[in-house]
């Protein structure tokens, strides 16, 4: 089971990401929770202590991995191999949750991020194609993480949709380019919903069946946004959540 989930900026993405991992890891011995973007705060949402968070190392910083799979000169392998012992080194169990951390933004006036790019591609196709275990990917917000193909081999890309119409747009934009990565299940889940006018607009922007779901705007959820492990909070959405995860494995089935 293989999911990345995507959004514009301030939907709730992360949230969301949080809220399907918990859920999955209520039916699958384990999971893989991957915060492939850059902002990096899916650790906190599944409830990863902030002092053990600091010292989970970025896979874009495993400078000597890197080197040693893609070779160490101005030429470097397209296609590394990479093996089961660098899952074990730059993760994190929480649980029967797995978490890797993909990396920060550059800091300007370094250097470019091109031999790295090519390893994380190659951990996450790893990590997508060859594991029997249930994946759940946070990518980078909007479109731009499509671009670097990081999305290859997934089972369903899930877009996280607010009822504004900018948001309507990305998820549209998303669905284009994953579909011409060759992602056959995009699917929607609404987010934030307050009126039943919200989630109609939302339902009849895309194509009948595509929507898994809706979240409704939860004011706990917003007033403990900095405490993520707040019981009431995190007990209403995985509420909702295992609704949209039910719908998932009817359509992509389990193991």
């Amino acid at each position: 089971m293989k999911i990345a989930v995507s959004g514009k900026g301030g939907v709730g993405k992360t949230t969301i990401a949080s809220a399907l991992i918990k859920s999955f890891s209520e039916t699958h011995q384990t999971v893989y929770a991957i915060d492939g973007d850059p902002d990096a705060c899916l650790a906190a949402a599944i409830g990863i202590p902030a002092k053990m968070y600091a010292g989970i190392k970025p896979v874009v910083e495993m400078g000597e991995q890197i080197r040693s799979v893609s070779g160490g000169g101005a030429f470097y392998t397209l296609n590394p191999t990479i093996d089961d012992s660098v899952l074990e080194e730059f993760s994190h169990r929480h649980g029967n949750i797995i978490f890797m951390r993909m990396g920060d933004i550059k800091k300007g006036g370094s250097q470019c991020y091109c031999r790295e790019n090519t390893f994380l591609q190659a951990l996450v196709s790893l990590l997508l194609l060859d594991k029997n275990e249930a994946v759940i990917m946070d990518m980078g917000a909007g479109i731009e993480h499509l671009s670097r193909g990081t999305a290859r081999g997934v089972d369903m890309m899930l877009v996280v949709v607010e009822p504004s119409r900018n948001s309507v747009n990305t998820a549209i934009n998303v669905k284009k380019m994953a579909s011409e990565l060759g992602i056959e299940r995009i699917r929607i889940v609404g987010n934030k919903i307050r009126s039943e006018k919200e989630r109609e607009f939302i339902d009849k922007s895309f194509q009948p069946g595509e929507v898994l779901g809706f979240i409704s705007f939860n004011n706990d959820i917003w007033e403990n946004s900095m405490d993520p492990e707040s019981p009431k909070a995190a007990v209403d959405l995985l509420e909702g959540m295992r609704d949209v995860r039910e719908k998932i494995l009817g359509e992509v089935g389990g193991f």
